[in-house]
């Protein structure tokens, strides 16, 4: 018979909660639950803090000029607030990193631009003498480009918790730095070429292209928003009908350990490089194929684009040189998949297999859109956001996205350790419960989660190595997770408001290469 059990070393405060997969259960507070002698009948799960893995650095979604836009112009002063607050401060949500574009994006409720658009008349601009973010004060009816909607939902994201990564990757150079001369399409840089009135390492592309990125750089620290990471390429094997550039993986090594950093180390030494940005099918060989070590030196590591991709096109990315790090730089958010998909690749896939794989930095795409998935630039629909903002009203619905990055947000600080823990899931979407755990930095607690990728409820049993026959009975719904916090030091117990009440209009999306699944 199951008995009640007592550990003198139980950490102080516990905190749990359960979301199921149809939401009707959202981070729900679940009463600490009876700590027993053995797991009976429940699937065991042990949390091993002797085998400690890859550093958390944190969770959150892009700030891209149309999510920024409805932030700054769908709601007042008031509700934006209330939302960044909610979604950004420790003390709520918990939000730890934003991605943006350099220059313009697909989602974006303005024309394309980069920061180096030239006047008719002018083919080149080997000195960057045209160089702009936007012109204006941040957020005023006259400010143009970034400073119009971006950079103020930044500066406030940053006052609310000034820690915030910023992850920064561009989608098209300047036109005129591209073969093409456009920012749509597949141009390439035009590597090799030079642009200024000499042969100097300095007169080439290359090397005005890494001045541009480091330029940028400096004009956002400016307004006091520190990029703490950028990618050299959004996607650089796609050629879509919005800003984008083509660039093979051999060109890219080169280019980022020749050029942009040396820049970056001249000025900004501390602003990592992360190689790939795109889909795992770009990993379908070990990154090793494509540098030398030395390049390597030049890489935190490696971010990936989650849309499709196998087991294997993960491993040939995160375990290839010492110290690099991984880092899932974008998804798009769910629309019209049912209960258990949408589940699976986010609680599944993202939440549990991908950081069982030692990604330690999860950004989604657009950190919110509207009731029809707008605005797009691109036109393009059948998408949402991490929220959905009504654009009329400010309102707000909160989506199974959100849960999900609430659920390390809330409970996983930056700066924990994964560590091990049981998992009889081998991908995240099959088999039985999944779970991800964490230490903390100081050490004094642990925290993770556990997904249910079955139709039906799961009994599971927590118990942590070190604590004994020290059972925590817990029951996890169809498609749900149950986090937990045990810690000495104190907890976050904020609960997950209302959401408002209003109609959604999304257009279903068109199936494309995006829709397929990770593993």
């Amino acid at each position: 018979m199951t008995t009640p059990a007592t550990h003198q070393n139980e950490p102080r405060n516990e905190w749990w909660t359960v979301t199921s997969g149809d939401l009707r259960l959202r981070r729900s507070h679940l009463e600490t639950p009876a700590t027993q002698s053995d797991p009976g009948e429940a699937v065991p799960v042990v949390i091993d803090p002797s085998r400690q893995y890859q550093l958390w650095e944190g969770a959150g979604a892009a700030i891209t000029d149309s999510s920024a836009s409805l932030l700054m112009h769908s709601m007042d002063a008031g509700q934006r607030h209330a939302i960044l607050e909610e979604m950004f401060s420790p003390e709520q949500g918990g939000f730890s990193s934003v991605r943006i574009s350099i220059g313009s994006c697909d989602f974006s409720s303005q024309k394309y631009y980069s920061y180096d658009d030239l006047p008719e008349g002018v083919d080149t601009d080997g000195g960057l003498q045209y160089f702009s973010i936007g012109e204006g004060e941040p957020g005023a009816a006259d400010a143009t480009k970034d400073l119009k909607n971006v950079i103020p939902v930044l500066q406030e994201i940053m006052a609310i918790n000034p820690a915030v990564k910023v992850m920064a990757s561009p989608w098209s150079p300047p036109a005129w730095m591209k073969t093409n001369r456009k920012f749509e399409g597949d141009g390439r840089l035009r590597l090799g070429e030079y642009c200024g009135n000499g042969y100097r390492r300095q007169d080439t592309i290359d090397f005005v292209y890494a001045k541009y990125i480091v330029k940028f750089i400096a004009a956002y620290a400016s307004y006091g928003i520190p990029i703490t990471s950028v990618t050299m390429q959004n996607e650089p094997s796609n050629s879509p009908k919005w800003p984008m550039a083509i660039w093979t993986p051999e060109e890219l090594a080169k280019w980022g350990s020749e050029y942009l950093r040396p820049c970056l180390d001249a000025t900004f030494p501390d602003v990592e490089i992360y190689f790939g940005d795109d889909g795992l099918r770009f990993f379908q060989r070990p990154v090793s194929d494509y540098m030398t070590l030395a390049q390597a030196q030049a890489f935190a590591g490696v971010a990936f684009h989650t849309y499709s991709g196998l087991p294997k096109s993960v491993f040939n990315g995160t375990r290839q040189f010492p110290g690099w790090k991984a880092a899932m730089s974008e998804r798009r958010c769910m629309l019209d998949e049912t209960v258990d998909e949408a589940s699976h690749v986010m609680f599944g896939e993202i939440g549990t297999g991908l950081v069982r794989n030692n990604v330690g930095l999860i950004n989604l795409w657009n950190i919110a859109l509207d009731e029809q998935g707008f605005p797009s630039y691109a036109k393009t629909s059948g998408r949402r956001g991490v929220i959905t903002i009504d654009s009329k009203t400010g309102k707000v619905k909160r989506n199974l996205e959100y849960f999900m990055l609430r659920n390390f947000g809330q409970d996983v600080r930056p700066g924990s350790r994964r560590v091990a823990s049981t998992s009889h899931t081998p991908d995240g979407r099959h088999g039985g419960l999944g779970s991800v755990a964490f230490i903390e930095p100081d050490g004094r607690g642990y925290a993770g989660f556990l997904y249910n990728p079955t139709d039906t409820d799961i009994a599971a049993a927590v118990t942590v190595a070190g604590e004994g026959a020290a059972w925590r009975h817990v029951t996890v719904p169809a498609y749900g997770t149950v986090t937990f916090h045990l810690s000495d030091s104190p907890i976050n117990t904020s609960s997950v408001p209302a959401d408002d009440d209003f109609k959604i209009t999304y257009t279903p999306h068109p199936a494309d290469d995006h829709d397929e699944r990770i593993f």
